[in-house]
């Protein structure tokens, strides 16, 4: 029996000492006869598309349709040619919110073939009611003269061929003309 027992612990200890990892087959790879098949392609996902927002407006665009625009128009006085108020839809313009002075130009809300028109000035979006030099008669904004503290407008007279250009400046506490050319 002791023979039985020291056979039985030498199988033992050969067994323990030999893993699978000894084996010389399973290391190589067995020989297939058919090619190993192509990986699957998976559809492709559905595509989820975030719902369309609308971005916020930027104050510091240009915008003609600004609610400060109407309210202004509307309290400016009337004109003195016709009587009349001002059209609050602007011809022209270069308001924003950040621009150290910008400008609209506005008509007067009537029917005459030559309606009267003039510019209003804001500094940062607001209104500047006095210290601006006169500015009616101004029908458009020369953009390409025009910078976030400066604004040049322009009278033209259509029928003789004559246009002037008239730039204001913010100079950090008010409106100032700083040149009149022609165009």
């Amino acid at each position: 029996m002791k023979r039985l027992l020291t056979a039985t612990a030498a199988g033992v200890a050969l067994l323990t000492g030999c893993g699978s990892s000894d084996s010389t087959v399973s290391k190589t790879p067995e020989a297939s006869s058919t090619p190993a098949p192509a990986p699957a392609v998976a559809p492709p996902a559905p595509s989820v598309r975030a719902a369309p927002s609308t971005p916020a407006p930027d104050p510091c665009a240009v915008n003609l349709a600004a609610p400060e625009i109407a309210k202004t128009v509307s309290e400016l006085p009337r004109d003195p040619r016709s009587g009349q108020a001002w059209s609050p839809e602007p011809l022209a313009g270069t308001y924003n919110e950040c621009a150290q002075l910008s400008a609209i130009i506005v008509k007067a809300n009537t029917n005459a073939e030559n309606p009267n028109t003039r510019a209003v000035l804001f500094h940062l979006g607001k209104y500047i009611p006095s210290g601006v030099p006169d500015t009616y008669g101004f029908n458009s904004i020369k953009q390409s003269e025009s910078t976030g503290d400066t604004v040049a407008l322009v009278y033209s007279n259509g029928t003789q061929g004559l246009e002037s250009v008239v730039k204001f400046r913010w100079n950090g506490a008010g409106v100032e003309l700083i040149g009149n050319t022609p165009g």
